[in-house]
């Protein structure tokens, strides 16, 4: 007999969070009705400002880069058993290593400079993971406070540099100067028109291909090798990994240097990509919108592509909905973006029971 919500892999994979999704499309529909407006159009709004035009479709993508990266970093944690919630931390942290590079170096050869970046993004993000893996591994402080405490921290810490030592001289706002031209990474809209395929002008860049490496290579790392392999076995039985002789220490350290060097490289989509300097909040909450993410994409890297889609459609639509739509304002978008993260995420084993048991009246009917 199946255990009470256990689905098939179709339907834990694909029509499952499709339930969620539609459960939040139906509430923040209710909530557009009460203010007055009409939620059909509203969905169609929000469609024509994602996919409608080329530099809408390039803005769609470009937050959706972000949400890889985020989401990959939670999905890794996970499959340690490890629940690493500091990716806006480790995030904002990669970003200055980023930020550090252009400034440094940006008159240098972007062959050089861009590898630089990404390297730099990769090592800050781990460095700023390891200490919350650290006191769990050694001390056995609970990861989730320590890595909260670590994003306040790195938003204060970022405040300060960007205030009194990396501000741009004789400006208020408290961003870095410019990178030169070196540190910055090409647009996808520049690239393609290099070989004759005109693409309208939008953030959306090259750090795209990186974020698909980045897919296949957790792909690889979790499911091909056997670091991954014992990675696994510990998040789903630490008992009988320590038994088979996995090190519970060694797991927790690599799975969270792994996760917050995936986290880091947002700040190469963001600052090499898009901003070209360093800003306050740069991350936007990306990293805490990973987490919906991985759980919606069910902490695999083809589900986290297509859950990033989502949410970067979610992000641009919503802004051209706040634009269009005169009683729907931008706190409104955010609460419809927050419905669909609080369904796919944080109630997204709310339909698996009776889903679970509608499926298997409908098999053993199928059988009589």
């Amino acid at each position: 007999m199946s255990a009470p919500g256990r689905l098939p892999r179709w339907a834990d994979y694909g029509l499952l969070p499709l339930l969620n999704l539609c459960a939040a499309l139906l509430i923040s529909g209710l909530v557009i009705r009460l203010i007055g407006e009409s939620p059909w159009a509203a969905l169609k709004l929000m469609a024509a400002g994602a996919f409608g035009a080329q530099d809408s479709v390039g803005y769609t993508l470009f937050y959706a880069t972000d949400f890889v990266f985020t989401g990959l970093a939670v999905a890794v944690a996970v499959h340690a058993g490890v629940f690493n919630i500091g990716g806006e931390g480790q995030a904002y942290i990669g970003g200055l290593g980023v930020g550090l590079v252009g400034l440094a170096f940006g008159s240098w050869s972007p062959w050089i400079v861009v590898p630089l970046g990404i390297a730099a993004a990769c090592a800050f993000g781990a460095a700023w993971a390891f200490v919350p893996a650290w006191l769990q591994a050694r001390r056995g402080s609970h990861i989730v406070i320590t890595t909260i405490m670590f994003n306040f921290i790195a938003s204060a810490l970022m405040t300060y540099l960007l205030v009194n030592v990396l501000i741009k001289p004789g400006q208020q706002s408290p961003e870095s100067r410019e990178f030169g031209p070196g540190a910055v990474m090409p647009s996808v809209h520049q690239a393609l028109g290099m070989i004759g395929i005109p693409f309208a002008p939008s953030p959306f860049n090259l750090a795209s291909l990186l974020a698909l490496a980045a897919c296949l290579l957790v792909w690889v790392f979790i499911w091909r090798t056997r670091w991954g392999y014992a990675l696994r076995v510990f998040g789903q039985n630490p008992q009988a990994a320590l038994y088979a002789g996995i090190s519970p220490q060694r797991t927790i350290l690599v799975s969270m240097l792994i996760s917050g060097g995936l986290a880091g490289c947002l700040g190469v989509n963001e600052l090499m990509g898009s901003e070209h300097r360093i800003l306050l909040d740069f991350p936007g909450g990306a990293g805490f919108v990973g987490i919906a993410v991985a759980l919606m994409g069910r902490n695999h890297p083809a589900g986290i592509l297509a859950a990033s889609l989502l949410f970067g459609a979610l992000y641009q639509g919503g802004s051209q909905l706040a634009f269009d739509m005169p009683h729907v304002n931008r706190d409104m978008v955010v609460l419809i973006q927050g419905l669909v993260i609080l369904f796919c995420g944080a109630l997204e084993n709310i339909f698996r029971v009776p889903l679970a048991a509608l499926l298997c009246r409908a098999g053993g009917s199928g059988r009589t």
